[in-house]
């Protein structure tokens, strides 16, 4: 018999929400543009985070990095490099990886005491 299907707490859901706002913001990226990079039906936060609890459900914390990480790397690979803004950005686009990195050590039940 198959093990249940994992499942994001209440407070790992509204961490990972907190997560997505801080990332949209210092990548210059609105939650249109991360519903089309989920493929997902609204642009609705709840919409965005069913959609990605669903991956966690099937894939695990690994899975939901791997896409979290796989959609930076298209974002990043779409941005045009005149825009001299954004080189200073760069910076933070690293510290939003990080908090993705964060992200999944507490999902992999870093939860501590």
């Amino acid at each position: 018999m198959p093990a249940s299907a994992p499942s994001l707490s209440p407070e790992q859901l509204e961490e990972l929400q907190s997560v997505l706002k801080d990332w949209l913001r210092l990548s210059g990226r609105t939650q249109a543009d991360l519903r089309r990079a989920l493929r997902a039906g609204s642009i609705r936060m709840p919409v965005l985070i069913d959609e990605l609890h669903r991956t966690y459900s099937r894939q695990g914390a690994a899975g939901l990095a791997e896409r979290l990480c796989d959609i930076e790397a298209q974002w990043l690979s779409e941005e045009p490099g005149e825009d001299a803004d954004l080189s200073g950005d760069r910076g933070l686009l690293e510290d939003s990886m990080g908090q993705l990195d964060l992200l999944l050590q507490e999902i992999r039940g870093d939860n501590g005491p």
